[in-house]
């Protein structure tokens, strides 16, 4: 088999890579459902470790209830807990969630801010969630969001050697255009889902196949 990633370095490759992956996916977006900052802010914190398929289902009664920061921040934690049971560590979603609401309304006007240093100030929020709002939320690139998904691919892909999160941001934000941080990582999340699971790897129709230097046969 022809592998194509050897005589490029990683950048080229990386940009190969990001390039298929537009032609691949070219429909691609957020999958979560949201109508404000504070809604994406609030999905993706219960996104944690659930599908936001699960997601979806639990939001449209919860935004009913409790559409915007203010709503969230007075609302009784007991019925917050029990609207967003089935998406799993129900508990300590709920409570940082009507925490970061209570401090955007506190000290942010009711707006959640655009800048990342405050929203990594915001309790349950880490680059993860800070990215995934800033990109969708406000159309702002500030870094590259990193989940199971990119973890996974961007090791198996040699993009990156590392294995904590932040390293592995670091890793690609060095190979990819700025404007497309988030670009790669919804489109590679896309392609994890669709072909590069994580037991067994669909390499034979994969069309990222001969730049991946993890491809297996069969």
């Amino acid at each position: 088999m022809s592998i194509e990633h050897r005589g490029k370095n990683t950048k080229q490759r990386a940009l190969v890579i990001l390039n298929l992956l537009k032609q691949l996916y070219p429909d691609a977006t957020c999958s979560l459902v949201y109508n404000s900052p504070v809604q994406l802010l609030v999905a993706t914190i219960l996104s944690a470790q659930c599908t936001d398929k699960r997601v979806n289902k639990v939001t449209p009664n919860l935004f009913f209830k409790f559409p915007d920061a203010s709503s969230l921040a007075q609302a009784d934690l007991e019925e917050l807990e029990e609207l967003i049971r089935s998406t799993g560590f129900y508990r300590n979603k709920a409570k940082n969630i009507q925490g970061s609401c209570q401090k955007i309304v506190r000290e942010f006007d009711g707006e959640v801010p655009q800048e990342m240093d405050k929203l990594l100030s915001l309790p349950g929020v880490a680059r993860k969630t800070a990215n995934v709002v800033l990109a969708h939320g406000f159309g702002l690139n500030q870094g590259v969001t990193v989940d199971t998904h990119v973890k996974r691919l961007s090791r198996r892909l040699k993009l990156t050697k590392e294995t904590n999160p932040v390293k592995i941001e670091r890793d690609l934000m060095k190979v990819l255009p700025q404007p497309d941080w988030e670009n790669f990582s919804i489109r590679i999340i896309y392609h994890g889902r669709a072909i590069c699971h994580a037991r067994k790897p669909n390499c034979p129709d994969c069309r990222l196949a001969h730049l991946c230097p993890s491809v297996v046969d069969g």
